[in-house]
């Protein structure tokens, strides 16, 4: 039996990274007004737990992007199939990641790809050519590796 599963990245500001994401992976932010209006009635969050973002109620310390294609909970605005969660971490990054983002764009796109990210925030670590390996590796704008292939 195959399980469903999200990708999630520790890092220091949730929101911001989680916008550098979207804009890379081509994915849309979350939409968790309804859920936080909830919570906070409930007395289960603050003013201090959430801000305004394009006119949306985000929480300030957790942050998902999700595919556009897959569906959503009408409730709650979490995405029912791919996304990636941000969550904000009081350590900052001090080692190379032990998984990463494989973007795969193919090798006549790789190039205008990784001048996009750049304009986003990325910066390149390593141009890659060897014996069945040709990539950019780059990091995202808090340090994390991810690779256009």
């Amino acid at each position: 039996m195959a399980l469903d599963y999200q990708i999630v990245m520790d890092c220091a500001d949730p929101i911001a990274l989680a916008g550098f994401w979207a804009e890379a992976l081509g994915y849309e932010r979350e939409d968790n007004s309804a859920l936080i209006d909830h919570v906070v009635a409930q007395g289960l969050a603050g003013e201090d737990d959430y801000t305004l973002l394009d006119g949306r109620k985000a929480w300030v310390a957790i942050s998902v992007i999700r595919h556009p294609d897959d569906p959503v909970h009408g409730f709650t605005g979490a995405g029912l199939g791919r996304r990636v969660l941000f969550q904000r971490v009081p350590e900052p990054k001090t080692v190379k990641n032990r998984v990463h983002l494989d973007l795969r764009v193919g090798p006549e796109r790789r190039a205008e790809e990784v001048a996009r990210l750049e304009a986003l925030g990325a910066t390149v670590v390593a141009e890659v050519e060897e014996p069945g390996a040709s990539h950019v590796t780059m990091r995202d704008p808090e340090g994390n590796e991810f690779d256009v292939q």
